[in-house]
């Protein structure tokens, strides 16, 4: 949770060149092998320069920016925790409200995204960025095992749209065939507490050929996770629940995608994850936005 996926500064400002220093960087390998760690500026959605800082490094630069008045996001590394000691730019900035639908999304590592090619381009910050969305972006690496605090927590956000990709860090055996459905039902319903009406997806996992078909240590699959979320969704629309939807994970990125983009069976690479995007934005951001 301290890896700052999807987490951005927003500001007004007619500068043409914006710096942006930080604590040291970890004097470690960046992640997926790459050069150096890195921090994208956008404007209006649109990607328009991506700074590469080496390990150690304390400013990200961003130069040549459009003349006059714009808003600009700096959207800081999903790769390592950053600590913040000055925003600076040639001309003044202040902060700016951002009026946009608001989309929480719940996941793990493969929501947070660390391979992406730059913070920009994880399938959230795409996903976002391409419908005009303001981000919050809960990808837990290892840990979305349906907790009844995170649910708490997005009850608790504002949100227009939620997402919930659940399922792929729980085959390690932390739920089973009885204990899986409940967790999905009851996560859902805490945020129902808060949110009686707003459009949920509830996704389920994405390719994982380990455990499709091979029961894991407590007798479970991903197959059956899939079934398993897909009746949840029939039971509670039964029950009335009309702004629920699901999808199943081998639309976002099936096996063959899997077997493509990425190295462990698991974690899309940095092409696999704006596959990922654009699947996902199909078949489940369409669905919750044109309902």
């Amino acid at each position: 949770a301290e890896n700052t996926s999807g987490v951005r500064l927003r500001l007004e400002t007619a500068s043409t060149k914006l710096f942006l220093g930080f604590l040291p960087l970890p004097m470690s390998e960046p992640a997926a092998g790459r050069a150096g760690f890195h921090f994208d500026l956008t404007i209006d959605g649109a990607l328009i320069h991506s700074a590469c800082v080496e390990p150690g490094g304390t400013e990200a630069q961003f130069g040549d920016l459009p003349a006059g008045d714009k808003i600009v996001e700096i959207w800081l590394s999903q790769e390592i925790p950053v600590a913040l000691t000055r925003l600076e730019g040639d001309e003044p900035g202040r902060p700016v409200a951002d009026d946009r639908p608001r989309w929480v999304t719940y996941g793990s590592s493969l929501t947070h995204c660390v391979r992406a090619h730059s913070p920009a381009r994880t399938w959230p910050a795409i996903v976002a960025r391409r419908r005009g969305l303001h981000l919050t972006s809960l990808g837990f690496g290892g840990q979305c095992h349906l907790d009844a605090m995170v649910g708490r927590v997005i009850a608790g956000l504002p949100a227009d749209l939620i997402t919930l990709k659940l399922g792929i860090n729980t085959v390690g055996g932390t739920l089973a065939a009885r204990t899986y459905p409940a967790a999905v039902v009851a996560l859902v319903q805490i945020i129902r507490d808060q949110h009686p009406d707003t459009p949920i997806a509830l996704v389920s996992p994405i390719g994982y050929p380990p455990h499709e078909t091979e029961p894991n240590a407590v007798g479970y699959t991903i197959g059956g996770m899939r079934r398993d979320m897909e009746d949840v969704y029939e039971r509670l629309t039964g029950l009335g629940d009309t702004n629920l939807i699901y999808v199943n994970g081998l639309e976002v990125f099936d096996l063959d995608l899997i077997a493509k983009h990425t190295e462990d069976q698991c974690h899309p690479d940095g092409d696999g994850i704006e596959i990922q995007a654009d699947n996902f934005d199909q078949a489940v951001m369409e669905r919750l936005l044109n309902r």
